[in-house]
């Protein structure tokens, strides 16, 4: 059941190419095929580093659209030398740590090239998450240094690590402009490290080398996810999500990478108009977010087919029959995509072409896959097992974490001295037809809306609130049965519970619902009994009221104030709603706000931007700018 190991991946990674860079043409060194035209760029012995195939890409191709700057090829290159040079200056190369705290722009995919081409790594810090959240990622991983936006305040990032801007560091004393020459690196030199939910209560840091990144691209193009050329391909992901790094290697095959914006990437309206406005070809998005483009995307848009890459959480049977249906008709060619952030983000892939039962698809291969049981025994074809991954695209381990990293990342059997499979958590079987089928979590853990949640680091949030005495935290599911987080806790308030947890969790960890409880339920043996706690969505959590902002006795007013509300009861999976009431106080998400304006669009015929959610949560004051759109249409 398992597959056959490939080659291993020689120590040292090819070197790049010597000339032709800028004027199309390719010379390759010795050993390697012609001119390379294939673009594989490999001597046998394993890949190309990312920056050794970045440097043959002919100069004049557009490299990078972010919001109002674009950048070709060869301005790309000379960026990031400069950039390098930058860190060269302050002793910065090899397995130095660079943290990134920029937004989705030009400049951060500019610093991810530039620190890769001085032979550091980059930690992505997303400017989004709480202020905590980012201070604990910069001290705890120990980064040499921080860039930040150009004229941003260094002392709000930490004290502790120096902070300087893209101008800053980029700047040469002489004027002279730094040759894109990349620093030699191995395989195992640090390339990125990503930090993931930890079951500890505090978040950690995978490690991955050059290698593994090297080798992820190759895979993608061997499986067809990334082919041919002039492919625009869509920055969808969070920097500090590891899909990131499948959409930012593109630009080492010569691929234009197209930065969406913030605002864009949650509004599925906004996103369809992106996709062919930009003449996107791909474009990687989790689940929860295809099921509403999918009713956007039309036959005659931008290029056709879109190839979509589809994972961060399990496709459910009907969004898989959708999908399907779409890629026999051409709108799309859909992969269904599935990896841990530790394996170098994607595992296994499966085109998603007919009708279910939904699979993951087969192992990719720089991997192995082995389903083991609880004692490391294969099961036998078609039960379930555990998920365990070997091969060269195994990281490193977790940054500072030795003890977690020897718990998680246990010895290969069938490996060389040293070697070792990473234990996924993940339960699988193998289908007849080879492919694999996903059976859910062995533990704690979650995924939510594309993340990878440790329901243990809420809990342990939860706890150091003043006055919380026990907390647990389950997945659940609301009225429309959108999946959601649910905390119980036994002490405190829900709208001070929220407010905490807000500062110091990103949003997608912040529960939808907050359940008082006087005491949990426990097992025979005193432990708390999760099974006991229910998994739907209360009709009334304990933040509606005063917590909520609604003022007792206020009654609803106009078409527009009841019609809102009738929206909200039935997303929100809510009796009654008032009009001094919040959408996100009574649980709602980024999810929900898509699911609202998808509603008022059926009912009134009325295209509202999710945005308008965000900037307008109180049901009142929805209503009264709904109010003026539809004056401002009929005028």
């Amino acid at each position: 059941m398992t597959t056959v190991l490939p080659e291993r991946t020689a120590d040292l990674l090819v070197p790049p190419h010597t000339a032709g860079a800028d004027d199309g043409t390719r010379t390759a060194p010795a050993g390697h095929p012609g001119t390379c035209s294939c673009g594989d760029c490999t001597t046998g012995t394993g890949p190309a580093d990312l920056m050794a195939r970045l440097a043959t890409v002919p100069g004049g191709r557009t490299a990078v659209v972010g919001g109002d700057r674009e950048l070709t090829f060869a301005e790309l290159r000379a960026e990031a030398a400069a950039f390098a040079a930058g860190l060269a200056a302050r002793g910065l190369g090899r397995e130095s740590l660079v943290a990134l705290c920029l937004p989705r722009g030009a400049e951060l995919a500019v610093a991810i090239i530039g620190a890769l081409t001085a032979g550091a790594a980059y930690l992505p810090v997303d400017p989004a998450l709480p202020e905590e959240r980012r201070r604990y990622l910069l001290e705890d991983s120990g980064a040499d240094l921080v860039v930040v936006p150009d004229g941003a305040s260094p002392s709000r990032v930490s004290a502790a690590v120096p902070a300087i801007g893209p101008a800053g560091l980029a700047a040469q004393q002489d004027g002279s402009r730094e040759e894109f020459a990349p620093e030699p690196v191995s395989a195992q030199t640090l390339a990125y490290v990503i930090y993931t939910s930890g079951s500890t209560g505090r978040p950690k840091g995978v490690e991955i080398g050059r290698g593994a990144a090297s080798l992820l691209l190759r895979e993608l193009e061997g499986v067809g996810a990334a082919t041919g050329e002039g492919r625009r391909v869509g920055w969808n992901a969070s920097p500090s999500f590891d899909a990131s790094v499948q959409q930012w290697i593109r630009l080492s095959r010569g691929d234009t990478l197209v930065m969406i914006d913030e605002e864009t990437r949650r509004d599925p309206s906004l996103l369809a108009a992106f996709v062919d406005a930009q003449a996107l070809t791909d474009l990687d998005i989790t689940p929860s977010h295809a099921d509403p483009l999918l009713d956007l995307l039309s036959a005659d848009g931008g290029p056709r087919p879109l190839t979509l890459l589809v994972g961060g959480e399990p496709i459910g049977p009907a969004l898989w029959d959708r999908l399907a249906a779409a890629h026999g008709s051409g709108l799309l060619r859909a992969l269904n995509v599935y990896g841990p952030t530790e394996c170098t983000v994607d595992a296994t892939a499966g085109w998603i072409e007919g009708p279910g039962p939904a699979h993951i698809g087969t192992v990719l291969p720089g991997l192995r896959a082995l389903l083991l049981d609880e004692r490391l025994v294969p099961v036998a074809p078609g039960e379930a097992g555990e998920l365990y991954l070997a091969g060269p695209r195994v990281g490193r381990g977790y940054r500072g974490r030795p003890g977690l990293t020897a718990e998680r990342f246990v010895a290969d059997p069938a490996g060389g001295p040293g070697e070792r499979m990473y234990r996924t958590g993940d339960r699988c079987r193998l289908l007849p037809d080879g492919r694999f089928g996903y059976l859910g979590r062995a533990d704690g853990q979650v995924k939510l809306r594309g993340h990878r949640i440790e329901l243990a680091e809420i809990e342990a949030a939860l706890t150091r609130v003043d006055g919380v005495a026990e907390a647990a935290v389950i997945l659940g599911a609301d009225a429309g049965g959108t999946a959601s987080l649910i905390a119980y806790h036994r002490g405190g308030d829900a709208g001070g519970l929220r407010a905490a947890l807000g500062a110091t969790l990103p949003s997608y960890m912040v529960p939808s619902a907050f359940v008082a409880v006087d005491r949990f339920a426990t097992t025979p043996s005193g432990k708390l009994d999760r099974s006991a706690l229910s998994t739907e969505l209360p009709a009334a959590p304990a933040e509606t009221g005063a917590d909520a902002g609604q003022e007792a006795g206020a009654a609803l007013e106009g078409r527009a104030e009841e019609l809102i509300a009738r929206v909200w009861a039935q997303v929100l999976g809510r009796p009654s709603i008032g009009p001094d009431d919040n959408f996100f106080k009574l649980g709602g998400h980024s999810l929900l706000a898509i699911k609202l304006v998808s509603r008022v669009r059926a009912e009134l015929a009325l295209s509202l931007p999710v945005k308008a959610v965000y900037a307008h949560p109180r049901l009142r004051d929805l209503a009264a700018h709904i109010g003026e759109l539809m004056a401002a249409r009929d005028a």
